[in-house]
């Protein structure tokens, strides 16, 4: 599978300072960020895959709802994972 505990707990580690802090919101849009890549290139293949492709809007607004709360929370952490996960608004 795409996404085992060791690339779970490497993404947890690097965006959420430990392992064990997956509820961070850094922490969370960068595991997003990793599931929706791997959907976004399964669906270069399969571009009738319908149900991978909702799948893959609910985890962009997801990613986009967590954002937004960061964004409003603290500005600098919220620059800081867009900076890191090269993503743009």
């Amino acid at each position: 599978m795409y996404l085992t505990t060791e690339i779970k707990k490497e993404i947890f580690k690097s965006f959420g300072k430990s392992e064990t802090n997956t509820g961070a919101a850094e922490s969370q849009i960068a595991l997003f960020t990793h599931r929706i890549n791997h959907l976004t290139e399964h669906l270069k293949v399969s571009k009738k895959d319908f149900a991978t492709q909702r799948a893959l809007l609910r985890l962009v607004g997801k990613r986009r709802r967590i954002l937004d709360y960061l964004r409003t929370r603290d500005i600098e952490r919220y620059r800081s994972i867009l900076k890191e996960l090269n993503l743009r608004k």
